[in-house]
């Protein structure tokens, strides 16, 4: 990803409610506090001077395969321009942040290791763990049934999506049948597509007309084509959606449902490769913050009390393998 794309993925969502002036050279690029009308404040800076830190468990520690003790660190990888308040660039338009980048060094403390951070593209992360150049992968991963055929989880934060509109719209996202005849923004090769297209075939079925999706390179794009009016909605991470709704005051958002589809609630996790012995150490660290209250610093400094769970677990049902044809 190049700068200028970064450079917009904080951007677009804190302009918004930031007094800049364009046209002065001598203004900063972005303010590093973002406070919302609620009182919700994000730190979008690269120093994030009260992230969440804790102390090595040594019972903990002691599971992490030899080879990564050795090593000293956890590779994290995970994607660049997620954007807040989940994995994305700093004003510095260099240093990932974000509620990610914060469980992961919540783990990496609890297990001893320093945190060297990663990022690639969305298919270039499960690459990157195929061959074991990274240790896990923590970047908004949902799990599903084919994931876990190759890799290995340990859940840290519900899955739910979100549709966000125009401010001033009065659509409403209850049930799949809403999305006909909508152009709507949303991920290559995420879950959220996954969704829409099992939407799409199911409303095709009844005699309704396919919502159109619309694929952009970066959530900035997504963002643009929002406020122009080029597309009717965007399905994203719920996190996303109401931090970009809360922050720029001219999205709301219209609809939301679990990443898993209908039967069932997606859940977010750590990823690793699987049977590598290193998902019971992250598990265990997962759970450890849990109990001592760490866990929830994170999800509080980061808005997200509505995804947080109360236990961490290894491999649950993920979301369903699309039927042969």
């Amino acid at each position: 990803m190049s700068k200028p794309s970064r450079r917009l993925t904080v951007m677009a969502a804190a302009l918004a409610i930031v007094a800049l002036t364009a046209t002065a050279c001598s203004e900063p690029a972005a303010e590093s506090q973002v406070v919302t009308e609620q009182g919700q404040s994000f730190d979008l800076s690269p120093e994030q001077t009260e992230r969440v830190r804790v102390d090595k468990v040594d019972e903990i520690a002691a599971k992490v395969p030899q080879a990564i003790r050795d090593r000293g660190t956890l590779i994290v990888t995970g994607s660049g321009g997620t954007a807040p308040p989940l994995r994305f660039y700093a004003t510095d338009d260099t240093t990932i942040v974000g509620s990610e980048v914060d469980f992961s060094y919540l783990v990496g403390d609890i297990l001893g290791l320093n945190v060297d951070l990663q990022v690639a593209d969305w298919s270039q992360n499960f690459v990157k763990i195929d061959s074991g150049e990274n240790d896990v992968f923590i970047s908004n991963v949902t799990v599903t049934e084919e994931r876990k055929d190759k890799y290995d989880f340990a859940t840290y934060r519900l899955d739910n999506l979100a549709f966000e509109t125009q401010k001033d719209t009065d659509w409403k996202v209850e049930k799949r049948q809403d999305i006909a005849g909508k152009k709507i923004g949303v991920g290559s090769g995420t879950n959220q597509e996954q969704l829409l297209v099992d939407w799409n075939e199911a409303n095709v079925a009844e005699g309704l007309a396919p919502a159109e999706l619309a694929y952009y390179q970066n959530t900035s794009d997504y963002y643009l084509a929002l406020g122009s009016k080029r597309i009717d909605g965007y399905l994203g991470p719920n996190p996303s959606a109401v931090y970009h709704a809360a922050t720029s005051g001219e999205s709301k958002v219209v609809g939301t449902f679990s990443g898993a589809g209908d039967a069932l609630q997606g859940e977010i996790a750590v990823l690793t490769k699987k049977d590598n012995g290193l998902i019971e150490a992250i598990h265990e660290a997962l759970q450890h913050a849990i109990d001592d209250g760490s866990y929830q610093r994170v999800i509080d400094r980061w808005g997200l009390q509505s995804e947080a769970v109360s236990e961490s677990v290894i491999n649950p049902p993920g979301l369903p393998r699309k039927p042969a044809a």
